[in-house]
């Protein structure tokens, strides 16, 4: 009898996913301590140079069907390891950059592309293959990693204090290419089969189990549900995908973002110290972490009984943000922090993990690819019209109604999507 496996492998796949996303989008994370800087140092308006993100979001987005499919056709390592090298070499050319053409360029294009390349699509696709009964855990942890990125934002105000701007530029940049890129060359593998394994089993698999094994297929309760292998076209004709495109656009795009790109800038506005800020914006990124981790309740409770509370808690600390008019209530910044992190932290991954019970297959990694689009044309929109709408009026006041309702839309999106009806069977076709 062969001994049973100490660790699955799966767990390692995981813990360097957790990495790359964590490094990855701190890269993106950094901005809103790094926007306020380049305003006062080039004299540019809110909206301008807020452009610089949007532009990020929406390559970041419309390359996004593009990363999935390649690393649903080509060797995962070489394809993440090659977007490493892209996004870290993009940061590190914004030390040169003295006009808004090149920020646009080397931040929204260069970064966003290799972003795209290492970001939830690719890594989500490839996690996907390896675990179906503990997704919503996989997932947390995952997007624990993009909390993590949150906590690590404020490293960047040290060293924008500590040396320049242009400094924390290069180093941030060179430290992601040589994070990433070794242990992913050396362990990240695309899919169970190719160490002999099953998803969720430490256990060697039959060569005739491993032939057969097909993903998962999902099951509708009323039987109008089930596909095994589902294509991209065959996902954009079913009103579920639109709808949980819809609560990419609105909970993560728009909501998200904002609360990302603009929340530094808020609190200095209404008094707050640069450093200060950036300590409420890591203590948002803690709460978030905290909040991914408990995404794996929704493995037990149902997607719908974490997401929905997660949207409704997130809109509750939006209202927080008409109370703060300066620092005379220094608590209630910190609440908002907590309450949005736990929020939205939570919400997040049941987000993803009902994306992968509907659609998981090969071309996964392409639907997916798809729906990070409406993420990223909300994302791309909403820092760029905050940033407008406040030079036009001086406030932040239309933009918290915009992310009020934008959450509150989440959760009756979800509702809709009804992942409770869906249930993903792992299924051994016989050859």
């Amino acid at each position: 009898m062969k001994q049973r496996p100490r660790l699955f492998y799966g767990w390692i796949v995981v813990a360097i996913a957790f990495i790359i996303l964590a490094v990855g989008y701190v890269l993106r994370n950094s901005f809103s301590v790094f926007y306020p800087t380049i305003v006062e140092g080039f004299d540019w308006g809110r909206g301008n140079t807020a452009l610089m993100f949007s532009i990020s979001m929406l390559v970041y987005g419309l390359l996004s069907p593009l990363a999935g499919r390649l690393v649903d056709r080509f060797e995962p390592r070489l394809v993440l390891s090659l977007g490493a090298c892209v996004m870290g070499g993009g940061m590190a050319l914004c030390s040169l950059a003295t006009s808004q053409w090149q920020f646009y360029l080397f931040y929204g294009v260069m970064v966003a592309t290799g972003l795209s390349m290492i970001g939830i699509t690719p890594i989500g696709a490839i996690v996907s293959n390896w675990f179906v009964k503990k997704r919503g855990l996989v997932f947390g942890i995952m997007s624990a990693g993009f909390g993590v990125s949150l906590i690590l934002a404020p490293l960047a105000q040290f060293l924008i204090s500590s040396f320049s701007w242009q400094s924390a530029y290069v180093i941030i940049g060179l430290a992601s290419i040589l994070i990433i890129v070794p242990p992913c060359i050396l362990f990240m593998r695309r899919s169970p089969q190719e160490k002999g394994l099953l998803p969720d089993s430490p256990l060697q698999a039959s060569s005739e189990s491993q032939a057969g094994y097909e993903h998962h297929r999902a099951v509708d309760c009323s039987g109008k549900w089930a596909s095994t292998t589902m294509t991209l076209t065959q996902a954009v004709k079913t009103y579920r995908f639109w709808l949980l495109f819809l609560i990419f656009f609105s909970g993560m795009g728009v909501g998200e973002t904002t609360a990302i790109t603009h929340q530094v800038y808020f609190f200095r506005d209404v008094g707050y110290e640069p450093m200060q800020a950036a300590t409420i914006y890591g203590v948002f990124g803690v709460a978030f972490t905290v909040g991914n981790l408990c995404g794996c309740f929704s493995d037990r409770l149902g997607r719908e009984k974490v997401f929905i509370p997660g949207s409704l808690l997130s809109a509750v600390a939006v209202s927080l943000l008409f109370l703060i008019t300066d620092t005379a209530q220094p608590w209630m910044p910190f609440l908002f922090a907590v309450s949005l992190g736990l929020g939205w932290g939570a919400a997040a991954p049941a987000l993803l993990a009902t994306a992968a019970d509907l659609f998981q297959g090969r071309n996964f990694g392409s639907i997916m690819g798809c729906m990070v689009v409406g993420f990223s044309l909300g994302g791309a929109i909403a820092p760029w019209l905050a940033g407008f709408l406040h030079d036009r009026t001086g406030n932040y006041f239309i933009t918290f109604l915009i992310l009020l309702g934008c959450f509150v839309a989440s959760a009756v999106l979800m509702y809709l999507v009804a992942p409770r009806k869906i249930k993903p069977v792992p299924h051994h076709a016989r050859g």
